[in-house]
């Protein structure tokens, strides 16, 4: 069903009735299909895996480039070489990074947790001695840091994610006089799920910015740096350059991971700080860990080579996936362009379309979807204890199914927001 260019809102009442009817109709045709789809996670599909089989059979050696043994303890900085391939990734200093298991949310959680309990370099006392600890969370943002938080007891301040990154004025209105804010969080390239890209401008903002608390952190959680859609490679900001060249080296810790560049769940992570910070991560590292896994290092170093290596390998997966986000903006703007009731984002790179739905109807439409065989994540999922106040943001992660799932959820979902929004205004 194709749509008219005329507002759902500019119809009169009978007008709206008969197009109830009609999309009805239209939604137990749906039903009728027996769907069992699902667009609820940001995982890479089993294609995108096959990409890198390869690395089952390696490493071909069991020393680095130094000659050391990796299969043995030590090197609690992680390898050499894969420390190399993040920094050119990230733009960063291979002296600010760290190697880690394979998950950057482990090394986010090692973070916070030992801040809580010892501070960091710069804290007046642990942040668990403080009254009340608070982050302020860009929305609608990324459901796992806003549960990782919940878990541990940190308020959550919400504030707009716009297109060139969190609301910079909003920000400094809650940093500037309550010590108790501590720290925001930000997905700063291809950001998770609007694919908001957080313009150099905003970043150096967000760095320069005076804080209430001496230990200010900013957790810059780089996951889609290279995970573009287009031909258009957009390059993070200089996250810790512009924090040390306005006098917070403290102030940035960067987030990464191979997670879904090789295999979702054997990976590699990363950490990329100030020596202040990349010392005190490590002191308290050290207590928990003798060395990472470099035999997966150095797996990965022979897979890609150098960082260029993983560019070439990230233009494979955008082959694989950029149909799939193609066939949602196709199904969005065929079906639901001029009703006035969803606008969704274009992104140009990341896992994620951000759809938003007429205010009060998007619980309806992802209960319409799972009626009608198809899994949405839940509505409300991208703010801090899944509250959206005006319920009207859908998260869609097409990455997953293949291109023809990826079709047939997609049309089922732009009935399900019509039929929606047409239940609302005929109430």
């Amino acid at each position: 069903m194709t749509t008219s260019a005329q507002p759902l809102s500019a119809l009169s009442a009978d007008e709206l009735a008969t197009r109830l009817t009609t999309v009805r109709g239209a939604y137990d045709d749906l039903k009728a299909r027996g769907l069992t789809l699902d667009l609820t996670r940001g995982k890479p599909g089993a294609d995108q895996l096959d990409l890198s089989n390869d690395l089952l059979g390696l490493p071909s050696s069991f020393r680095d480039r130094s000659g050391t043994d990796v299969r043995n303890y030590g090197g609690l900085e992680g390898l050499t070489e894969m420390r190399e391939i993040f920094a050119d990734l990230l733009s960063v200093d291979v002296a600010s990074v760290v190697c880690g298991g394979n998950s950057s949310l482990t090394m986010m959680h090692q973070v916070l947790t030992a801040l809580l309990l010892k501070g960091g370099p710069d804290s007046p006392r642990p942040w668990g001695e403080e009254p009340v600890v608070k982050f302020v969370c860009p929305v609608p943002g990324y459901d796992r840091h806003f549960t990782m938080l919940a878990e541990l007891g940190i308020e959550m301040l919400p504030v707009p994610m716009t297109p060139d990154g969190p609301d910079p004025v909003a920000v400094r209105r809650l940093v500037a006089d309550d010590p108790a804010v501590k720290g925001l969080w930000i997905v700063p390239t291809y950001a998770n799920p609007t694919g908001a890209v957080c313009s150099a401008e905003v970043a150096a903002e967000l760095m320069a910015m005076p804080t209430a608390a001496p230990d200010f952190r900013i957790f810059w959680d780089n996951a889609y740096a290279v995970h573009h859609l287009t031909d258009d490679e957009i390059k993070s900001a200089d996250a810790l350059g512009l924090a040390a060249a306005s006098g917070h080296p403290n102030r940035p810790i960067m987030f990464a991971s191979t997670s879904k560049i090789t295999f979702a769940g054997a990976g590699v992570a990363a950490l990329a700080a100030s020596p202040e910070n990349k010392a005190w991560y490590l002191q308290r590292l050290g207590f928990g860990s003798i060395g990472p896994d470099k035999v997966n290092h150095l797996r990965h170093v022979e897979f890609f080579g150098d960082a260029d290596g993983v560019r070439a390998h990230m233009r494979k997966h955008r082959d694989l996936i950029a149909p799939k986000f193609a066939a949602v903006e196709d199904a969005l703007s065929s079906r639901l362009s001029g009703l006035g009731i969803a606008e969704w984002t274009v992104p140009t790179g990341g896992y994620f379309v951000n759809l938003d739905v007429l205010d009060g109807t998007a619980s309806r439409v992802v209960a319409l979807a799972k009626e009608a065989g198809i899994a949405l994540t839940p509505a409300g999922s991208a703010f801090p204890h899944s509250n959206d106040p005006n319920d009207r943001n859908i998260r869609l992660a097409p990455t997953f199914p293949v291109l023809a799932e990826v079709e047939a959820a997609m049309a089922g979902v732009a009935v399900c927001v019509e039929l929606a929004a047409l239940e609302k205004l005929s109430a």
